[in-house]
């Protein structure tokens, strides 16, 4: 259940880019972070491209305007808010420039929230948030940003708490979403599944439901890169129709889809088939895995099966399914219509794995 392996049947960059198109994105980049600008430079232009409007908040004066061409909206001025608007009128990127330097974070949220940005990306040279052994924390919503505050595991650095404190009021004030990344890792952040660096939500970033016919462009891809790596097995194209037909994702941020799978019924024998399960690799370890199997289970039961399975020939997707409270059974505890024109190689090695629901 993860990806890396380098398929990629449609571009990532596009599928993003149409995301932020005929939006304005926030960003934010503290007294030196916008020297040297190439990165964000080229970011700009493809946003520019996109259709997608940029305001650039900074302490830097000079910079902005060398960056954009134009010189920077002061932030202290009377009507903040229409003069931004005007300004992008005219132009894809406005620079919004903040005094006080020392005070950047409070007044970039102040700033933020006045202008009621839906999105803000924050540049800043220390990167995302990291966890325990210093792996990369990809997403935390608002209520486990407060939990580490409040634990105080970011005590040891007052200038980083001082900037995720700001990001938590940003978030209850009513922003929507805030991206913290080097300005090195921007492109990546913004247009790629495995990122740079911590997209922080208001809202629970994982959700749920049925995939719907505007997800299918997203998922079918996800299938086929399970199939190249043997976590799935290959399917017909009228077998991929059936699962995106039967299929389920989890989403963050209302819309990118962060892992998929799907539940196919076996009516006869009262049991419901988990098939084509896929997390990305950036979603390892953010439990969407765990989000997709139990959205199964629960319409399953709803359904009125007496028990779920789902078959593999990977290992680590076993225990995957175990710690889920799997059991692991025999081929012939699943229905038999499974194997109806299976491969002989695959099921030699596939494994089952069986869920009661009683």
């Amino acid at each position: 259940m993860t990806d890396g392996s380098g398929v990629e049947n449609f571009s990532e960059k596009a599928f993003y880019l149409s995301e932020f198109s005929g939006r304005t994105l926030g960003m934010a980049a503290g007294a030196t972070v916008l020297e040297p600008s190439v990165s964000l430079a080229g970011v700009l232009k493809d946003l520019e491209r996109n259709r997608t409007r940029v305001v650039l908040l900074s302490p830097d004066s000079d910079a902005l305007a060398d960056l954009l061409g134009a010189p920077p909206l002061d932030a202290a001025a009377p009507r903040l808010e229409g003069r931004v608007w005007r300004a992008l009128r005219d132009r894809a990127s406005v620079g919004v420039m903040l005094a006080a330097a020392d005070a950047f974070p409070e007044r970039c949220c102040d700033a933020s929230l006045s202008l009621a940005l839906g999105k803000l990306v924050w540049l800043d040279p220390g990167g995302g948030l990291a966890g325990a052994g210093g792996v990369r924390r990809s997403f935390v919503d608002i209520e486990a940003l407060q939990r580490l505050l409040e634990a105080g595991t970011l005590n040891e650095d007052p200038a980083r708490r001082h900037l995720l404190l700001e990001i938590e009021r940003a978030l209850r004030g009513g922003l929507g979403a805030v991206n913290l990344c080097t300005p090195e890792g921007l492109a990546d952040e913004l247009f790629t599944y495995a990122g740079s660096g911590t997209l922080f939500t208001r809202k629970r970033y994982v959700v749920v439901r049925r995939l719907g016919l505007d997800d299918y462009d997203a998922a079918d891809p996800l299938i086929a890169r399970g199939v190249a790596e043997g976590y799935l097995a290959p399917r017909s194209p009228e077998a991929v129709d059936r699962v995106l037909a039967s299929g389920f994702g989890a989403f963050v941020e209302g819309s990118h889809l962060a892992g998929i799978g799907a539940l196919l019924e076996h009516r006869d024998a009262g049991a419901a088939e988990i098939v084509s399960l896929y997390t990305l690799t950036r979603f390892i370890g953010e439990g969407v895995g765990g989000h997709l199997v139990q959205f199964a289970l629960e319409r399953a039961r709803e359904r009125g099966f007496a028990y779920v399975f789902a078959c593999t020939a990977s290992d680590r997707v076993v225990s995957f399914f175990q710690r889920s409270g799997f059991r692991e059974a025999g081929s012939e505890d699943v229905p038999e219509a499974k194997w109806r024109d299976y491969d002989p190689e695959r099921r030699a090695r596939v494994r089952c794995l069986r869920f009661d629901l009683g």
